[in-house]
């Protein structure tokens, strides 16, 4: 397995790759928070750069940045996605890659099913204001016709 199917990120690498600022964009991340990916080792390579120094991004890169944002937005710690990115560095290691997945799976499940009860605890207090307010207009009016 070479590599993960990750959620694409929907941008056109031209074979000179992307500049920091066009990846910002895409990704919507800051050109800081692509700056801090890269000093504590989430990317999964050195991000090239061109003769003047200017980082250059292709779309592999793109494509594990993604990885990133989903893993982030799923409440991955910044630990753990340099954990995996580090053994993602390494071939023999997808049992390692495994298991660090399927806990952030458990975790996420476990958030799910928190922010679950959460919204059925908040349709309940809609459902009880919806009544409240009906019934103070349907007062409203058989004040008004009387």
């Amino acid at each position: 397995m070479d590599e993960i199917v990750l959620p694409p990120l929907d941008v056109e690498v031209p074979p000179e790759g992307l500049t920091i600022g066009e990846v910002a964009r895409a990704t919507g991340l800051a050109v800081s928070t692509l700056r801090f990916y890269e000093r504590r080792g989430l990317m999964l390579d050195p991000t090239p750069r061109d003769g003047g120094g200017r980082r250059r991004y292709d779309a592999s890169d793109l494509a594990w940045i993604g990885g990133l944002l989903m893993l982030r937005a799923t409440g991955m710690p910044v630990a753990e996605m340099r954990a995996l990115a580090e053994l993602s560095r390494r071939a023999g290691t997808e049992g390692d890659r495994l298991d660090i997945l399927e806990a952030h799976r458990e975790q996420v499940l476990a958030e799910l099913a928190r922010t679950q009860r959460h919204l059925a605890a908040l349709d309940t207090k809609i459902e009880a204001y919806r009544q409240v307010v009906a019934l103070r207009e349907i007062t409203a009016r058989e004040k008004e016709d009387s």
